[in-house]
């Protein structure tokens, strides 16, 4: 159906120099042969700061080369609740349109008659408020996602042995036929050297990079993992160096741990024990950096939090328990551990009380009362020669870890996505 006269498309366009179709369009609109008016966009940032203003735009038409079109281009114009038409061809990257949210794809010779056709079908000409753009699926609705476990702690805790530990245990246990993974999602990645291995890559950085425009299938996320068989688990590399977390886009970060629980029964992530947002401290520059951190925690089954005994070490473990809260894990997700406990009971006992107080103090009540006491062991010639943890160390936290899960209802969940709303189910003005 025509829009009325005095209606208009406003379309942000973005695409690499000297594009055709990118002069063709702005020919178009400024010769009034199509009813459209026509932003040309330099960059992808330029796309998202139009996006975040105060002005209406009915589309944004991109070409699939164009550097900076990815996830996260797409999903800042979801959230304007702008839809995205892709100029694709056989040369550029291939995609799924279901799976990227894009809403139209048109060739690179479009002619005028298939650009309104793509506008008219999935844009709503400015100047009338009773359209709104279609719903589209979102990506990460999925049947199915392993179990996931974060384990993080403070610096010198122990976690990343906890970790390994952890997803040694699971290796083994027959439920999960071996399809166990052990990611390390710090930024401070230390399992390459802790498993001795002298490959840089693939890891962390391609696997989330695979998922800027696809969706990668469980063998093509495999082959970017190595092998421990003796401990039956897969280890994903970490970054490379610790800056490195500047190319870990947002939503293609997402995308990427679907995807890891789509492949895997159980996902281990060693996790850094940082994650203040923009909420808790001013700066989105920190949130972007601490995303991977508070998406792997928030949507765990069970947050594992390491810490050791004394009067520091205690401080530090509910310090991060309370940080945790705040970021949005919830309380009956949290497991505490305590790393190279004392042996004696009562000190013990000791160390749980003094936990619990500080957790009441701000409103925290654990679902298991008393944390883990994981005993002293000496596991450097493990990681040195590549062996086994021992039974002591693996088997409570592997059994804890069960426990726990077992109190949760929902053992997978999925990325927090928009739910669909009837017409009127939210009733009506007058109301």
């Amino acid at each position: 159906m025509a829009s009325p006269r005095n209606e208009r498309y406003v379309v942000l366009g973005l695409a690499p120099a000297r594009s055709v179709w990118f002069d063709a369009l702005g020919q178009w609109a400024m010769s009034a042969t199509i009813p459209a008016e026509f932003v040309k966009c330099v960059s992808a940032d330029e796309v998202r700061a139009r996006l975040a203003s105060s002005r209406m735009h009915s589309a944004v038409v991109v070409d699939a080369s164009a550097p900076g079109f990815d996830r996260d281009l797409i999903d800042a114009s979801s959230r304007a609740s702008v839809p995205v038409i892709v100029v694709a061809n056989d040369h550029g990257p291939r995609f799924s349109l279901g799976d990227l949210g894009v809403s139209a794809l048109l060739a690179p010779a479009f002619s005028q008659a298939e650009l309104l056709d793509a506008l008219e079908a999935h844009c709503v000409a400015l100047g009338r408020g009773d359209n709104l753009p279609p719903i589209v699926d979102d990506w990460t609705e999925s049947l199915w996602f392993g179990q996931l476990v974060a384990v993080c702690g403070p610096g010198g805790t122990g976690t990343s042995t906890v970790a390994a530990a952890l997803a040694q245990g699971f290796g083994f246990d027959a439920r999960y036929g071996g399809q166990v993974l052990l990611a390390d999602g710090a930024l401070c990645a230390e399992q390459a050297m802790l498993h001795d291995s002298s490959d840089l890559g693939p890891g962390l950085q391609e696997l989330v990079e695979s998922h800027r425009l696809g969706r990668p299938g469980p063998d093509e996320i495999k082959k970017l993992t190595f092998d421990v068989p003796n401990r039956r688990y897969r280890l994903l590399l970490g970054l490379r160096q610790p800056e490195a977390w500047v190319a870990l886009r947002p939503r293609a970060t997402d995308a990427a741990i679907a995807g890891l629980r789509r492949s895997f029964q159980v996902v281990v992530a060693d996790v850094t024990g940082d994650v203040e947002g923009e909420k808790e401290c001013g700066s989105g520059d920190v949130e972007d950096r601490n995303h991977l951190a508070r998406v792997l925690t928030a949507q765990a089954n069970v947050t594992v939090v390491v810490g050791t005994a004394g009067l520091k070490g205690i401080s530090s473990l509910a310090g991060l328990i309370r940080r945790l809260v705040r970021s949005g894990v919830e309380q009956n997700r949290i497991l505490a551990v305590v790393n190279r406990a004392p042996r004696h009971p009562a000190t013990r006992a000791e160390s749980s009380r003094a936990l619990a107080k500080i957790l009441a103090a701000s409103g925290i009540e654990l679902a298991l009362a008393s944390p883990l006491a994981l005993p002293e062991r000496k596991v450097e010639d493990v990681f040195r020669y590549g062996g086994l943890f021992p039974d002591a160390l693996v088997r409570p936290l592997t059994q804890a870890v069960d426990s726990l899960a077992s109190r949760v209802a929902d053992t997978a969940r999925p990325l927090a996505s928009p739910e669909r709303v009837a017409p009127g189910a939210l009733g009506t003005l007058s109301d």
